[in-house]
């Protein structure tokens, strides 16, 4: 399998890259930092944004499975700083990528979205609900639910995967699956876990067209 893999030098995109390499996978990453990937063998670095159509064209070549760990940028941690990427950075990406998959008759992808979007926001605790809506951390979330959107109205084999809140352990961990709201999910899940599940999820077909919140067991 060969994967487009969009949003590889961000925290978790690193450990997707790893884990993808790690089990035999050839990865093409598209990114505006090629600097900040280590060559390896089996990877494909292309030099590009993702919301630049030609770049796009470029860096799916070959692929038959796209996973994006993409999220909107901002200058710091800080909930209400100021953003490095456009609001609708990642839907626009998605508008871009989803028609061109089609073409090339290229079927599977998984994305990265997180838990709050959509129909899930009205199981987060109260407080994080106040964050997303009265800080900047809102911001991605209304975009996540627009790509969400793209990617379920296509013909694509997707799979929308929706972490709860991220640590940096690199533990791998069981994980719960949480479809709809049953069962409740806890409310941490570590980076590793979730880059070890995006990638086992291509070759997952009770996934496909599926949305999964996802949390440490």
């Amino acid at each position: 399998m060969k994967i487009l893999l969009l949003g590889a030098t961000g925290r978790t995109g690193k450990l997707v890259l790893k884990k993808a390499l790690e089990i035999g996978y050839e990865v093409s990453c598209l990114t505006r930092n090629p600097e900040r990937i280590e060559k390896q063998n089996g990877l494909t670095v292309f030099e590009g944004n993702p919301n630049d159509e030609a770049d796009l064209e470029k860096a799916i070549s070959d692929c038959n499975a796209i996973i994006s760990v993409l999220n909107i940028s901002r200058k710091s941690d800080f909930p209400w700083s100021s953003l490095r990427t456009p609001k609708k950075y990642m839907s626009d990406v998605m508008k871009l990528l989803v028609p061109m998959a089609e073409k090339r008759n290229l079927r599977r992808i998984s994305i990265c979205s997180a838990w709050g979007v959509s129909d899930t926001k009205s199981d987060i605790p109260r407080w994080f609900k106040w964050f997303i809506d009265k800080s900047n951390i809102g911001i991605a979330y209304q975009d996540h639910e627009r790509q969400e959107k793209v990617v379920k109205e296509s013909k694509l084999n997707w799979t929308i995967v929706r972490p709860v809140g991220l640590t940096n352990s690199k533990k791998r961990e069981n994980i719960k699956e949480t479809f709809g709201n049953k069962p409740k999910p806890n409310l941490m899940i570590s980076r590793q876990s979730l880059a070890d599940y995006l990638v086992g999820s291509l070759k997952r077909e009770d996934l496909v067209k599926q949305e999964i919140v996802i949390s440490k067991a």
